[in-house]
């Protein structure tokens, strides 16, 4: 109790408390704009942390990490354009509630999904972190290779009207992601002779070109109409109505911050698996499944409560084992060790305070993020009231610069447009981009998994390991009962 109380004493003072707001606040306007990562934010962040001592400088980056998770879903609701890859399953609903008049609705959803996601991690954090990460170090490549192909079941319950052309997407993704350097052998594949695609395709100018620049092009061609906004009401969502939105869902909230948590433990896995797989879960689980993509609160609790609740997960074998769990926290653990400070299991007994500093750290950065975008709703809503004209430019440059940073090559522009043309011809013949997406995340990660896995071990151990086991049989119960509905509802609308 003591050390706790030191912690406190040493969080709780006006420079810490600027320092994470100034963090939060940061964090927030780089997940906001597309192709501005989190990852990128932390990394600017990560000088400045080398001069102060390690409570601050961890709360700099903790503040940058969380304000950034919830930023993305501002440009996801309001503009269809996910500002962070994690953020790409709450455009699904978040986007069609802010076009049917409630933009402020679904940002204050949005929201509170965040912050409670953010406070159940963190809780989690506190309380079982050595005992996860035992369990997250049990993950050999066939249970990663087995995560990801539950994962991938969720193909067919994304696949909205065909269900041929969802796996038709799907496969192209995965055919997409195929294109570089082997991961085993390194010999290049599918480059045709360029060298830049040596490296494949990087996910980020591939997401904002499907989701950003396609969505362009068919405003450009049809520009919308106003959103069904009165601009002389109050537009913003009362407090208690949120609440009483995420009273009411409570079973989704739960859920959707357990499968956020659990992901976010497992290296490399990260939020935007996260993201979509809670997405998924909570349309097979709910008692109206076609409301999903038209504007549900359902829809982006599940997103954004995973999204959130990921960062507290990524800490977990970070602190217990010194083991990265993402880009951010592999920041994070460098930060500790240039101060001396070893992550690992005697963390906890050789520095209490630093560490009881961290935890301290995260719920106060959820407060600030809450009470930030709290009180700057209204200016984000002002979003909707700028002329077409003036968007659009604006929009695509930040997409240009966000697909340029990433590694600093006119080639990845290239790429923003390719897919932004590709995605936009998907949309015309009305293809699902989810599945897409979905190809191009797990389809490295099951190919490099499926392939360490059979070079150690005949493919019978897939079901003799008990957690693989589980996972594959979830998986194909996943896609059967994805089929299943999808045919279902198919046959509601033909009646």
């Amino acid at each position: 109790m003591e050390n706790v109380l030191l912690s406190f004493e040493t969080i709780l003072n006006v420079q810490t408390m600027t320092i994470l707001l100034i963090g939060v606040v940061a964090g927030i306007i780089v997940g906001s704009i597309p192709g501005f990562t989190i990852t990128m934010g932390v990394a600017l962040t990560l000088p400045f942390s080398f001069s102060m001592d390690p409570v601050n400088g961890i709360a700099l980056m903790m503040g940058v990490q969380v304000g950034g998770s919830s930023g993305g879903l501002i440009t996801a609701c309001l503009l269809g354009i996910p500002g962070t890859p994690s953020a790409m399953a709450t455009t699904f609903d978040g986007f069609p509630m802010a076009k049917n008049g409630e933009p402020g609705k679904a940002l204050a959803i949005g929201l509170w999904a965040s912050f409670i996601g953010s406070i159940i991690s963190g809780v989690i954090l506190i309380f079982m972190a050595p005992l996860l990460a035992e369990w997250a170090l049990e993950f050999g490549p066939w249970e990663m290779f087995a995560l990801m192909m539950f994962g991938l079941s969720a193909i067919a319950s994304l696949s909205e009207g065909s269900l041929i052309k969802g796996l038709m997407s799907g496969s192209l993704g995965i055919l997409f992601a195929l294109v570089g350097s082997d991961p085993l052998t390194a010999i290049p594949r599918f480059t045709f002779g360029f060298s830049q695609l040596s490296a494949g395709f990087n996910f980020l100018p591939v997401l904002i070109g499907l989701f950003a620049f396609s969505q362009l092009l068919g405003d450009i061609k049809n520009p919308p109409q106003s959103f069904n906004i009165d601009q002389h009401t109050n537009i913003t969502y009362p407090f208690k109505k949120a609440i009483k939105d995420m009273w009411n869902s409570t079973g989704n909230v739960i859920r959707s911050s357990l499968i956020g948590t659990f992901v976010g433990i497992l290296p490399a896995a990260g939020g935007s698996i996260a993201n979509i797989l809670s997405y998924d879960v909570a349309k097979k689980f709910s008692k109206k499944p076609f409301t999903f993509g038209k504007g549900t609160k359902e829809g982006i609790i599940a997103a954004e409560s995973a999204n959130n609740s990921s960062v507290g997960g990524a800490l977990v074998p970070m602190l217990a084992f010194g083991i990265p769990g993402d880009a951010v926290t592999a920041m994070m653990l460098g930060a500790l060790l240039i101060h001396g400070i070893q992550p690992g299991p005697l963390l906890m007994e050789s520095q209490p305070i630093l560490v009881n500093g961290v935890f301290i750290s995260f719920f106060l950065a959820a407060f600030l993020m809450l009470l930030v975008q709290s009180f700057g709703i209204k200016l984000f809503l002002k979003i909707n009231q700028i002329p077409f004209h003036y968007l659009v430019p604006v929009i695509l440059l930040l997409c240009v610069l966000g697909s340029y940073a990433v590694n600093n090559r006119i080639f990845d522009v290239w790429v923003l447009l390719l897919f932004g043309l590709i995605g936009y011809w998907m949309k015309r013949n009305q293809f699902p981009l989810p599945p897409f997406i979905l190809g191009i995340i797990l389809g490295p990660m099951i190919e490099s998994n499926l392939r360490q896995s059979i070079s150690l071990e005949p493919v019978t151990t897939f079901f003799t390991r008990p957690i693989s086991a589980v996972l594959l049989v979830l998986a194909a119960l996943s896609m059967i009962y994805g089929v299943y509905s999808n045919m279902k509802s198919n046959k509601q609308l033909e009646n």
